[in-house]
């Protein structure tokens, strides 16, 4: 059991022989064992420098190893679930001295991706989607005449998804041999291991019992009724011991439950399973952050980590940052506890988001109100819209990257209904080291297009407050959304206080140059108006759009830019664009936002500076449509 994440590297002998999964399938059984407590070290050393996901990763040692020791990748498919689990599999698979640039710019991505290596056979940021990414694989397989395996793992919490079980379903309809490894680390559904229950769970996964079991059913085929007593004597037992009832019930052959930390036991099941018929699950049951003290104790906070400084580093800073500013998501949960306590009909929702959307606070003091359903966003919206039916008012705190996967129901359940609930957008823009697959990119175009709903982006911590309490007194959908990490450094205050609604604010006074900036970009756009005396608005709002500032700014100027941290195409900068060309206005108009590509993991600033969405990069904009259109600035 390692105490602390070593900031050196520690010896790892065996795990450094392993360049891939053929390396691996050389050693002899009986290694296994001292591989994983190596590649269990590297990898705590490897997190500790770069931050990431920790505690699933650590969990699947073991079940990484059995995985690529048994099945021949990458021939035979592994498609992972969620993605964060797959640290000790990138290790494996030929990165293992690339782990030290994981989500860095021009480094190792945060989850499994396609163009990174051979072995990621499918891209993984959300979860849920393994099971209909594999079954979809093995018809292309069927089609293609091949015979190679393709086995879904799936974990920490995302068996709890309707998309799962979907998959499941049409699973059984076409009847193909796909395993599915169900990865329970006390995140999903059973903390049921011991030694009678890992029994049989290896007793359904040996060669003598599913042999047995499909000749009986060959025999007994001729006496139904027979044949139906013997499915339902073995329904009994898998019930009694294990969650197997519901999964047979699907019509998949259910084995479990495997100590997953076993590499014997989990050797001889898949083994086992490798050549059955049909559909198959097997159950293992691993320790989130098994092998670190810390992580086992605490598998929700150490659930990811920042990069581990050196203990001299952390005293100097903790000397020199003893005020640190909040981030949006603490201003959020500071919001959220304060407004509870004034209204009694306040439910907050969040889809397995509590701890990143800053709701921790919340949930002790108002467990009554406060509502985990785990990953599943498209049933926190229709809940959430279920509570609004009955007068109360729900707060759905969900990332913007998972907001997209509920987009039918905040349509036809929320908006459609003009409901009154209030969604805290999490995480807007982009989000640096995950990467794209959990950017906040489309956002405002896709909330924006829907009636009813009112859209508002914030510019720093005191707006991101004011914004939160004038959505919460709107009757009807609203939409906040705010960005990762800290603000500019407002200070915010404590009384409850309204915006008029679609109402924008001039920050400053100018001339010949009008910035438009939405939420996160008022600051480097402010910064940028010095070179040019521009007049800089706040418009807080995206929709309704403040039209008066618009048409005020288009009379006064002779350019009139937007800039937003968000896709251009369909953005806040569309919204610009159709008041003006509604209004019959042919004047110059720069749109600055995202471009139309999905940007790669970096540091924030890095990624908004080649986006062209720092100050610097938004004055060298203007400069270029100023001389590109001979265009007159006074200031210049």
């Amino acid at each position: 059991m390692l105490k602390e994440i070593p900031t050196k590297r520690p010896a790892t002998p065996l795990l450094d022989t392993i360049d891939t999964p053929e390396d691996l399938r050389r050693l002899e059984p009986d290694q296994l064992p001292t591989l994983a407590l190596e590649l269990r070290a590297y990898l705590l050393y490897c997190v500790g420098k770069t931050g990431g996901h920790l505690g699933a990763g650590l969990g699947v040692v073991e079940l990484t190893i059995a995985l690529h020791y048994i099945f021949d990748t990458p021939t035979d498919r592994l498609v992972w679930d969620v993605g964060h689990q797959a640290y000790p599999h990138k290790i494996l698979t030929g990165r293992r001295d690339r782990m030290d640039t994981m989500r860095q710019a021009g480094g190792l991505a945060a989850f499994p991706t396609r163009s990174e290596s051979e072995y990621d056979t499918f891209g993984v940021g959300h979860s849920s989607t393994a099971i209909s990414a594999a079954l979809g694989m093995m018809v292309g397989r069927r089609m293609n005449g091949g015979d190679h395996n393709i086995v879904a793992v799936v974990g920490d919490g995302a068996m709890t998804a309707g998309m799962v079980f979907e998959a499941m379903n049409h699973c059984t309809h076409l009847n193909e041999n796909i395993l599915i490894v169900l990865n329970d680390n006390n995140m999903s559904i059973s903390r049921n291991v011991g030694g009678l229950s890992n029994y049989f769970g290896r007793l359904w996964a040996s060669k003598s019992y599913n042999f047995f079991r499909a000749g009986s059913r060959k025999v007994l085929a001729k006496a139904p009724k027979m044949l139906r007593a013997a499915d339902q004597t073995e329904k009994y037992m898998k019930g009694m011991l294990s969650p197997g009832t519901l999964f047979d019930q699907l019509g998949f052959n259910y084995m479990g439950i495997i100590d997953g930390h076993n590499i014997a036991h989990l050797l001889e099941a898949l083994g086992n399973i490798k050549n059955l018929e049909g559909p198959q699950l097997l159950h293992v049951v691993t320790h989130k952050g098994k092998g670190y003290s810390a992580s086992e104790s605490d598998p929700f906070g150490m659930h990811a980590i920042g990069k581990v400084a050196p203990l001299a580093e952390v005293q100097q800073s903790r000397k020199s940052n003893t005020a640190s500013a909040p981030t949006y998501s603490q201003v959020f949960g500071k919001w959220l506890c304060a407004a509870a306590r004034r209204d009694e009909k306040l439910v907050a929702i969040t889809p397995a988001m509590g701890e990143g959307s800053g709701m921790v606070e919340f949930s002790r003091e108002f467990p009554d109100r406060f509502h985990d359903v785990a990953i599943a966003e498209q049933h926190a919206v229709t809940f959430g819209a279920g509570l609004a039916c009955e007068g109360v008012k729900p707060v759905i705190a969900i990332y913007s990257t998972f907001l997209q996967r509920a987009y039918d129901q905040f349509i036809h359940d929320t908006a459609l209904q003009n409901l009154d609930v209030l969604f805290a957008i999490d995480r807007a823009g982009l989000v640096g080291e995950d990467g794209p697959t959990h950017a906040g990119s489309f956002d405002l175009a896709y909330l924006r297009c829907v009636p009813n709903i009112i859209v508002m982006t914030p510019s720093d911590e005191e707006e991101t407050r004011l914004l939160l309490c004038t959505g919460y007194d709107h009757q009807g959908p609203a939409a906040v959304r705010y960005p990762r990490g800290k603000g500019p450094g407002a200070a915010t205050g404590s009384d409850w206080k309204t915006v008029p609604i679609g109402e924008a604010v001039p920050r400053r006074e100018g001339r010949d140059v009008a910035i438009l900036a939405f939420g996160s970009m008022l600051a480097p756009a402010l910064a940028a108006a010095e070179e040019f005396d521009a007049t800089v608005y706040d418009m807080r709002f995206v929709k309704p759009i403040d039209e008066n500032a618009i048409r005020k700014t288009a009379g006064d100027h002779e350019l009139v830019v937007t800039v937003e941290e968000h896709a251009i195409m369909g953005g806040a900068g569309s919204a610009v664009n159709e008041v003006l060309m509604r209004d019959g206005y042919r004047m110059p108009v720069l749109n600055l936002g995202l471009p139309d590509s999905f940007l790669e993991h970096g540091k924030p600033p890095d990624m908004l500076r080649k986006a062209g969405l720092d100050a610097a990069g938004i004055a060298r904009a203007i400069h270029e449509k100023l001389a590109a259109d001979k265009i007159r600035c006074r200031a210049i």
